[in-house]
């Protein structure tokens, strides 16, 4: 698992886990804010506290949430939670040459703990699959601790929104402290152009869109993104066809 012992004594697991604590505050002010939002929307203690635990993705939660507490059918449920974190079916596909040789159980459990800062931070420091036992455990190594950092920062303090969001006074700005955050992932995960692209366009879609029940528009802002980047890359010439040119 992702806390095995030859992760836990590899140097790599505490260099993971020290580059990920500075981004310690804005995780636990985002899943504060998410445990106080999921408690005040009406639903029960227990079944806020069984989200919080189980789907450990806060914007899934945050776009989820008010769905069911609003009757939603399932499936528009299910196609919001999904289209908010498609994302990490982009990460997954990036990472599987990094733990492809690793036991399933133990793929499933990062592909689970794996957030948009840990994602950023390990691709940032291993840009290329490990070549040799050695160094895949070293990228293992780092990747758990930054998940076990990440863990820690976000699961107990969102358990204390849920069970103490009648105590948290609003004026604390939570919800600000949350954006903030997402903003600063958004920066980091903005690298290039097709991405600055796909950023832009899904903004101006989902303001356009704003008016749709049940938060449809995030939806149609994941779609109308999705397709303008895949135009725009069939739009470009091929980098042999550059060169020719």
């Amino acid at each position: 698992m992702f806390l095995k012992r030859a992760n836990r004594i590899h140097p790599e697991f505490r260099i993971g886990a020290a580059e990920m604590w500075p981004q310690a505050p804005g995780m636990a002010a985002w899943g504060l804010m998410t445990g106080v939002a999921m408690a005040n929307s009406g639903m029960g203690l227990g079944a806020a506290l069984l989200m919080t635990l189980t789907v450990f993705a806060g914007s899934s939660q945050l776009a989820a949430t008010p769905l069911m507490i609003a009757g939603a059918p399932a499936w528009v449920i299910l196609a919001t939670a999904f289209c908010v974190n498609l994302r990490f079916v982009v990460f997954s596909l990036h990472l599987r040459p990094y733990l492809m040789h690793l036991p399933w159980l133990e793929r499933i459990s990062h592909g689970y703990l794996t957030t948009d800062l840990t994602y950023v931070m390990f691709t940032k420091r291993f840009p290329h699959p490990g070549d040799t036992p050695e160094a895949r455990n070293a990228q293992e190594a780092y990747l758990a601790g930054s998940n076990t950092a990440t863990w820690i920062s976000w699961m107990p303090i969102s358990i204390t929104g849920v069970v103490l969001a009648n105590f948290i006074p609003t004026t604390w700005g939570l919800g600000f402290a949350g954006i903030l955050c997402l903003i600063g992932i958004l920066c980091s995960l903005a690298s290039t152009r097709l991405r600055l692209l796909s950023a832009a366009v899904a903004a101006v879609a989902a303001i356009v869109a704003y008016q749709l029940p049940f938060k449809l528009n995030i939806v149609v802002a994941i779609a109308v993104a999705v397709l303008a980047c895949m135009g725009t890359e069939k739009l470009r010439p091929a980098p042999g066809k550059e060169r020719a040119e």
